[in-house]
């Protein structure tokens, strides 16, 4: 007795019991208080520490979104974060859950809470826990979830930089003289620029990225970059269909067209053009030319001879007069770079059969144009939105003056006008022009083996220019997006020139990864908080309910009570069973027991009368 005493004295002594043993004891004594609130102290504060973990996993969502990743420190992750805690959350939620449900046994008994959910098919308040926890089960998945990482494009700190035209003069650093008269080179990056569309399919654009291969020089220090509209000077394109400008008919007359005029015999190095009889379609002026046809005479040096192509100005090539007798279709610009008819038979067969070329009249004319400009993935994207051109048409600006040389072998012409651009600037691309315009494509014969010919600078009137061509841009029906193009190519070579250009700053943007919340998934994990904490509630209520009227204690998922209160001799002799083919557990369930704390065990069966053990008192 006296050892007994020393032990249970020694378990009350804190400093002779271990840790466990004082937790164990604090922890009894808060179930055994009359306090409703001591007594569910551990599964208030889980469900608190549950609440706690999902509300710090909504507080870091709502900070983060459609913001870019966290990188924390050691490498966490927003999805460990979000890990950690829901497990945590997760643990926290079914202790509870799982206590309240203990607790609820006893007002059931220990058969009737394995039936529990079958039996009351969700009716009463355990079947409410036991949902809870099939359906923890899921927190997992839907906080998984919740967030996902899109790519975005985020505006950056650096700028993107582009250039404009603000105008073009690049010939005062390379004037030159002649007999006493400026004379100027022609732009040389211009010229090839001009040649290229001039005899070939020009700087075709290529490929590159999400667009085409920028033909500026352009700035982006990422991935995107987006200008807001701007300006530029530059040269724009128009074109109209001419067919109803040209008619079909034989005329004789000077061949102008021809691929070799004949030598003058009176001149060593001057050339004529002999007249002849050509049949084809004409373009409609007071002097008709032939534009595509055939010489229709035997026994000359040009019988059989084809225009395939012919590309006409609609002014003379010196003085600028406009062409008598043409009624333009084209009639929108005052000073215009090029003004140009170009009828193509295309084919010496199809010119042959007297088919109805195609006819297109364009002008080319100095521009200010409103550009919009993005760069995307190595790829740019450009666009006029607008085009301003000088409509304005009245007299000519432009005066000439004839200057003959000292031997009269050569002709030069001064170019005067107070248009909006510098008279060199505007002197010089005119002369790159005239070039090509006029210029006529011809072959000798309707010989497969017959090559065609193009004859251009016309301007110089002592040795006709001739040229093989590989491809000719002008005997196509194309036209028109091949001049857009030019005029395209000739601006950019303007916005990259070294001078009269300013630079564009746009935003500069790149893809990121952000945050993206979902918050339809957190309705599962709150939805489980919320019917936890109602079901721990309510469980509190009844159990204390029952423990006040003496009912139901306070036990929860404990087994003190059985092991404390088992069944009385007398019962387990009246569950022993008489019959040889009956078994003790066939017996046990015609058997009904339940604990009343003051009236004790309370049996109930089909061959059991009901009894008790007991007394208040006792219990």
């Amino acid at each position: 007795m006296e050892a007994w005493a020393t032990r249970a004295a020694r378990a009350r002594d804190p400093h002779t019991s271990n840790f466990a043993q004082r937790i164990e004891q604090r922890l009894w004594r808060y179930s055994a208080s009359r306090n409703v609130v001591k007594r569910w102290l551990l599964e208030i504060i889980s469900w608190t520490l549950s609440a706690a973990c999902m509300a710090g996993v909504i507080v870091m969502l709502y900070v983060y979104q459609n913001r870019s990743i966290p990188r924390w420190p050691l490498g966490l992750t927003l999805n460990a974060y979000i890990s950690v805690l829901e497990k945590i959350a997760s643990a926290a939620l079914l202790l509870p859950v799982s206590e309240a449900l203990g607790q609820l046994k006893w007002s059931w008994g220990p058969w009737g809470s394995l039936l529990l959910i079958i039996r009351t098919k969700g009716r009463s308040l355990a079947a409410l826990g036991a949902c809870v926890t099939i359906l923890a089960l899921c927190l997992d998945p839907f906080f998984q979830q919740v967030v996902e990482y899109p790519e975005k494009w985020r505006l950056q700190d650096g700028k993107g930089q582009i250039p404009r035209a603000i105008g073009y003069e690049p010939f005062y650093s390379s004037m030159s003289f002649q007999q006493g008269f400026q004379t100027m080179e022609t732009d040389q990056s211009m010229v090839g620029v001009g040649y290229r569309f001039f005899f070939g399919n020009g700087t075709p654009p290529m490929t590159f990225g999400k667009g085409m291969r920028a033909e500026v020089p352009l700035g982006c220090p990422n991935s995107n970059c987006t200008w807001p509209d701007y300006e530029t000077f530059g040269i724009s394109n128009e074109c109209r269909d001419a067919t109803d400008r040209v008619e079909f008919r034989c005329s004789h007359g000077p061949m102008d067209w021809i691929q070799m005029p004949d030598a003058d015999p009176d001149a060593v190095k001057d050339y004529t053009f002999p007249n002849g009889t050509s049949c084809g379609w004409w373009l409609k002026a007071d002097k008709p030319l032939l534009m595509t046809g055939y010489n229709v005479d035997r026994r000359s040096n040009h019988s059989g001879e084809i225009l395939l192509q012919r590309a006409q100005p609609l002014y003379d090539l010196f003085s600028r007069e406009f062409m008598p007798g043409y009624t333009p279709l084209l009639n929108n610009s005052r000073n215009p770079l090029a003004h140009v008819i170009i009828v193509s038979g295309e084919e010496a067969e199809s010119v042959h059969r007297n088919a109805t070329p195609s006819a297109q009249e364009c002008i080319l004319s100095w521009s200010a144009q409103t550009m919009q400009s993005t760069y995307t993935a190595g790829g740019y994207i450009e666009k006029i939105a607008r085009a301003f051109v000088n409509t304005s048409v009245g007299e000519s600006h432009w005066r000439t003056t004839v200057i003959p040389n000292d031997n009269n072998q050569m002709i030069l012409y001064d170019y005067n006008n107070t248009s909006f651009i510098d008279n060199n600037t505007h002197n010089a691309m005119v002369a790159l022009f005239d070039d090509v315009f006029p210029s006529t494509y011809t072959i000798l014969s309707d010989d497969k083996d017959a090559q065609p010919m193009m004859r251009w600078k016309w301007w110089k009137t002592i040795t006709p220019y001739t040229r093989r061509m590989i491809y000719n841009p002008w005997l196509y029906r194309n036209v028109t997006m091949h001049m857009d193009r030019m005029a395209s190519a000739m601006t950019n070579m303007m916005r990259s020139a070294p001078s009269d250009t300013e630079t564009v700053e746009g935003m500069a943007y790149d893809l990121e990864s952000l945050v993206d919340v979902r918050w339809v998934w957190l309705s599962l994990p709150l939805g489980l908080l919320a019917f936890t904490g109602i079901f721990l509630l309510a469980t509190i209520f009844r159990s204390s309910r029952e423990h006040d009227r003496g009912q139901v204690g306070v036990w929860k998922t404990s087994a003190i009570a059985t092991l404390l209160y088992g069944l009385p001799d007398d019962m387990s002799k009246k569950m022993t069973s008489t019959k040889a083919d009956e078994t003790p557990r066939a017996k046990a369930k015609e058997v009904k027991v339940k604990w009343v704390p003051i009236g004790g065990w309370r049996f109930s069966g089909n061959s059991i009368p009901p009894s008790f053990k007991g007394s208040p008192s006792s219990s």
